[in-house]
């Protein structure tokens, strides 16, 4: 664990049900931001999570950028940052994700 940052995060929040060690987070980390990308894509976004700073990187194509913390926070910013409203279930969209 970073002394700096405390990545990977400690256990406690429900999306990292079932990761038991701090391997097991980061690898559910990484999954979740290729979910997330997956969903974000058709919306001219992509998330990323490079497992040094801790929470998700959402961007635009044409490079704007933030970084939320939680699942809250990433759909108000995938909505600000695409300019429409973004709907994770939209059944257009849910092909492979």
């Amino acid at each position: 664990m970073c002394n700096a940052c405390g990545n990977p995060a400690a256990p406690g929040h429900w999306t990292d049900a079932g990761a038991a060690t701090p391997g097991d987070r980061l690898r559910a980390r990484f999954h979740r931001a290729a979910l997330l990308s997956n969903l974000l894509r058709p919306y001219g976004l992509t998330a990323h999570d490079g497992g040094v700073v801790p929470g998700i990187q959402i961007g635009t194509m044409a490079g704007a950028q933030t970084i939320v913390h939680n699942l809250e926070e990433l759909w108000v910013e995938a909505e600000r940052l695409a300019g429409r409203p973004v709907d994770p279930l939209d059944a257009r969209y849910l092909g492979d994700a």
